[in-house]
């Protein structure tokens, strides 16, 4: 018998063959492999059930046998025909369930080839990189070259056949086999993901061809990004800059669907690199987690307050905290009472991780500590949101969390004209109307800026870091001054809670990854904990400053519709996309 390896087929993508047959509303080759379920002509689920079924009677029948002899003093070696019979059966069955309900099993001695057999692999043609040394539109061709001579491909095991995806595509459907658990089944995260997709779209009906399956690393998000994925949405990456701060160049990578923000914080960084660069300071580095807990009485409450907020117990719970960790070192602990509850917040640095996880276990590693001492407390929450995470908050605001940094340049006045088409008591004037005066109107909360959000989202989103903590990272005052005698400008933007991370988390992701090695802040620092992380907590304030001064510029100069117009206006028709 000729058993021919065929190339794994994507699911949802198998076209009918002119000389095949249709398997269950599959078009499969009339030369497949022998599958396992040619040997057992059942659906999976019945094949399983009498499996179990057999097992488990054929264990009960000789146990019933081995205590009667036992009780009646007949040896155990002495067997009937029955009980061989049993035994066969036994083994049979045990096979069966222990080789992953017999698919990967039956299937390894069925599709076995003779020693006299070789693999035959089917011819691929390949068509191989665009070696063009000229773009693509400057070319007169823009085809790819096509290859004449087929090369032929090394054949790659496919760990299960296109008929064994469709046996348990039917499954999850009916909800015998849950999505969640198809990367541990599988062992393959990729094909996981494209039978989840197929199921997605047999019970929903509505085709997800736009959202691309092919170019993830499926494996480099199993537990760690992603739970159940069917795909990956692409977001487009544009650089602005060079960005001069702190005496060094930078390209900043921005991850935006918004046309016109790359090209207005682009304009920004050429007017502070005209000028002479912007500088930054860090001004404190400190992740926090506030967990709630609860007591009979407000006093006992206070107790604990006073006890935490001691300086002569800090010593005993520092060492206590920083026992979770080599880089977590608590720095502070403030404390808040509502009632009987009492709020703890404690402040550490992370190194170069943004830290959540870290603080969460040396917090948790004090509660337990104080237990012993108050066996009343009751933990409530680990977090109470005095913390506070991805929400708006004035304790963020004012105490800081992450990265607190201000970054500041000094534009000159033909800058001001020349690259951003407006004058300088023109932008101080807007300055205090709109981002102080107007944002205090609007009872605004940590926003008295033009747009910081959109900047920090972008560069969050190009290396990785939790979109979500755009919240509080983009809390931020812009300030703007003549100088000089009124001839340059002094702005600065101050932003307290700049929460982020170059490793864990999307920051090992190849493209998140490449992004952060533009910047040269990949991974974790050897020369200091940390360092990294708080460079790229700079490199975001800088962007903000870059990207407030071009904006609020062309607010100035009465140009944001005119440019919005420009480049955020699509001329292409969706409804045909």
């Amino acid at each position: 018998m000729d058993v021919r390896r065929r190339q794994p087929v994507s699911v949802g993508s198998i076209k009918a063959n002119p000389n095949g047959k249709s398997l269950g509303g599959v078009n499969v080759d009339v030369h497949d492999p022998i599958k396992a379920s040619d040997a057992l002509p059942l659906p999976l689920y019945l094949a399983n059930a009498v499996f179990f079924g057999v097992f488990f009677s054929v264990v009960y029948f000789l146990l019933t046998r081995w205590r009667e002899k036992i009780r009646t003093s007949t040896p155990l070696h002495v067997v009937t025909l029955s009980e061989i019979a049993a035994i066969v059966t036994f083994l049979g069955s045990f096979i069966y369930l222990l080789g992953f309900f017999g698919i990967d099993f039956v299937q390894g001695f069925i599709a076995r080839p003779g020693h006299d057999n070789e693999w035959d692999a089917e011819d691929d043609i390949i068509v191989k990189d665009d070696a063009r040394a000229v773009p693509c539109g400057a070319a007169v061709d823009c085809a790819p070259p096509v290859v004449a001579s087929p090369k032929p491909k090394v054949p790659v095991p496919s760990p299960l056949s296109s008929e064994e995806d469709e046996e348990i595509i039917k499954s999850v459907v009916a909800g015998a086999i849950p999505s969640y658990t198809l990367e541990s089944r599988l062992g393959d995260c990729k094909r996981a993901a494209a039978i989840r997709r197929e199921v997605l779209q047999r019970m929903t009906g509505r085709s997800l061809d736009g959202l691309p399956l092919e170019g993830l690393d499926y494996e480099s998000i199993l537990g760690q990004c992603c739970e159940m994925p069917v795909g990956y949405v692409q977001i487009p990456v544009g650089i602005a800059g060079p960005l001069l701060l702190d005496g060094r160049e930078y390209s900043i990578p921005m991850a935006t669907t918004e046309g016109c923000l790359v090209a207005s914080t682009n304009r920004g960084c050429k007017a502070i690199y005209a000028s002479g660069g912007a500088s930054s300071v860090l001004l404190r580095d400190a992740m926090t987690r506030a967990p709630v807990v609860r007591f009979g009485t407000a006093k006992r409450a206070a107790e604990l307050m006073l006890f935490l907020e001691n300086p002569l117990n800090f010593g005993t719970l520092s060492v206590v905290f920083n026992k979770t960790s080599r880089f977590g070192r608590l720095q502070s602990i403030k404390c808040a009472i509502a009632g009987k509850n009492l709020y703890i917040r404690f402040s550490c640095t992370t190194g170069d991780a943004m830290g959540m996880n870290m603080i969460s276990k040396g917090v948790q590693n004090v509660l337990d500590f104080l237990q012993a001492d108050f066996p009343d407390m009751e933990t409530i929450g680990l977090s109470g949101n005095y913390c506070s995470d991805k929400k708006p908050a004035a304790v963020n605001w004012i105490e800081g969390r992450g990265k607190s940094v201000v970054c500041e340049a000094i534009i000159k006045e033909e800058v001001v004209k020349k690259v951003l088409k407006t004058n300088v008591a023109a932008l101080v004037e807007l300055n205090m109307l709109k981002n102080l005066t107007g944002s205090a109107m609007a009872g605004a909360l940590g926003g008295f800026n033009a747009h910081a959000s959109n900047i920090v989202s972008a560069v969050y989103i190009a290396t990785g870091q939790d979109p979500a903590q755009n919240v509080e990272s983009s809390h931020c005052i812009t300030m703007m001054e003549a100088v000089n005698n009124g001839k340059d400008l002094h702005i600065s933007v101050t932003m307290p809670s700049i929460e982020v991370g170059t490793v864990g988390g999307g920051t090992q992701l190849a493209s998140q990854s490449a992004c952060l090695n533009l910047l040269g802040v990949k991974g974790a620092s050897k020369e200091s904990p940390g360092m990294n992380a708080r460079q790229l907590a700079a490199i975001v304030a800088g962007s903000v400053l870059a990207g407030e001064l071009s904006l609020m510029s062309a607010i100035a100069a009465g140009q944001l519709v005119r440019s919005h117009m420009k480049y955020n206006r699509s001329s292409k028709d969706v409804s045909k996309a």
